[in-house]
């Protein structure tokens, strides 16, 4: 796999504030650096989106959870493993990340990513990254590349080269709320 100079690229480009497109381990996406609340509101304005709609942050360990999340039930990991699509889960008392990205309850959406794009991004970074679908809000979402738009592109810092050309199946994550007692809502299969 030969991006190294994508995530060179991305890393100077999420540690200035600025907002890049990449491929994730889901459809393409809009990303930033999930502790900055500035950038956080850029990725809002681009995509034309009410700030009160939060967004998904990639992380690329479980332990990475375990320090952006309060009291986190262990048993969510076990769950996850047990899982082959790509799940998002919604965890109560988010800390240390931009106030602007969690919901009104003080929850956030957070993705162990499996791509390995991605993990080499985050793991590189050391901190998560936002991924929100690469498209305008209410307009369908770019499962490949060549569907995201003219705007959606020259309005962030840096576009990821690497699996441009990819048109393999690609779905949206499941969105999971892992309740404080153990148990699991599905908000999106």
């Amino acid at each position: 796999m030969d991006f190294e100079k994508d995530i060179t690229a991305c890393l100077t480009t999420l540690k200035s504030g600025g907002l890049i497109l990449y491929p994730t381990d889901t459809v393409w996406g809009l990303g930033c650096d999930a502790t900055n609340e500035e950038a956080v509101n850029k990725i809002f304005l681009l995509k034309q989106r009410p700030a009160s709609k939060s967004m998904i942050v990639l992380v690329a360990e479980e332990k990475d959870v375990l320090k952006y999340t309060a009291s986190t039930d262990l048993a969510v990991f076990d769950y996850l493993e047990k899982i082959n699509k790509p799940t998002t889960v919604i965890f109560e008392n988010a800390i240390g990340l931009a106030e602007n990205l969690l919901a009104s309850d003080g929850s956030i959406a957070i993705r162990i990513a499996r791509d390995e794009f991605c993990r080499h991004l985050i793991k590189r970074f050391r901190k998560p990254v936002v991924s929100t679908s690469a498209n305008i809000s209410m307009q369908p979402t770019p499962v490949h590349f060549n569907q995201v738009s003219a705007g959606i592109k020259e309005g962030v810092d840096y576009i990821v080269q690497y699996r441009q050309d990819d048109l393999s199946p690609a779905v949206p994550s499941a969105i999971i709320k892992w309740n404080l007692d153990g148990t699991v809502s599905v908000i999106r299969e």
